[in-house]
């Protein structure tokens, strides 16, 4: 799961370190399109749905929030 986070990530801007950033969205390494790219991808790919509710900075920050995101909605 984690890998194919990563992968979708570097397919959105390759430039960054997602294994040592911490604050992506804080420090505006994501801006607003790319969250929505990557809402898009992460639901197709995990088919979860990711909700307006979830679409704060401390579930974008970093691929270790991402991944947590993504593990929880696929718990139901």
């Amino acid at each position: 799961m984690r890998e194919k986070i990563l992968e979708i990530l570097m397919d959105i801007n390759s430039d960054v370190d997602y294994e040592k950033e911490k604050a992506l969205v804080d420090d505006e390494i994501l801006d607003s399109f790319d969250i929505v790219v990557l809402v898009g991808e992460l639901n197709s790919a995990f088919n979860i749905k990711i909700t307006v509710l979830h679409l704060v900075p401390e579930n974008f920050n970093s691929l270790d929030a991402i991944t947590a995101l993504v593990e929880k909605l696929s718990r139901g």
